[in-house]
């Protein structure tokens, strides 16, 4: 094997790309710091930085006016009540238990007025099956009262054969 003789140099490719990145960077930062250099010379930079003062003053008096306008409706209690922000603020926390005691309440106030309607509507219901059960013994009696009428039983012991007649002499009583 033949190695040929030639000079080690320590730099790599990539470290001599990064050095002629570098160097190239400072000739266009000295190339603009001249150009800027001569615009003060002549006066027009002046112009420039109170035109970029201006855009500066107007984009803060613009996001100022925005930070404004959303603290505002942020403070609005009801825009909290509405996006529930109001609930992350320091001050309601100590609220928390009365809120929940008011949930429980409520839910209770609802499950009491359900069951009170349930329980209305099945005495609405038995109130109308006892009403059904009165009018029905009610023709019952008369049904029966029909039948066990003195001239109903004279009637029907007729139509049997049988002839009905009256003790001649008045019953006795037997006493225990």
């Amino acid at each position: 094997m033949a190695f040929s003789d030639h000079e080690f140099d320590p730099i790599t490719p990539e470290e001599l790309a990064a050095q002629e990145r570098a160097a190239e960077l400072s000739r266009r930062v000295r190339r603009e710091v001249r150009h800027e250099m001569q615009r003060v010379q002549e006066g027009k930079a002046d112009e420039d930085l109170l035109l970029d003062q201006a855009e500066e003053q107007a984009a803060k008096e613009a996001t100022e006016e925005l930070q404004k306008r959303e603290h505002r409706r942020s403070a609005s209690t009801f825009w909290q009540l509405l996006t529930g922000t109001i609930l992350v603020h320091r001050g309601a926390s100590k609220y928390y238990p009365y809120m929940f005691a008011i949930a429980v309440m409520f839910f209770l106030s609802i499950a009491v007025m359900f069951t009170a309607l349930h329980w209305d509507k099945k005495y609405t219901r038995l109130e109308r099956e006892v009403q059904i059960l009165r009018e029905h013994s009610i023709r019952l009696q008369e049904q029966r009262y029909r039948c066990t009428t003195h001239s109903a039983i004279v009637e029907q012991l007729r139509a049997r054969g049988i002839e009905l007649y009256d003790p001649e002499a008045p019953g006795e009583t037997i006493e225990n």
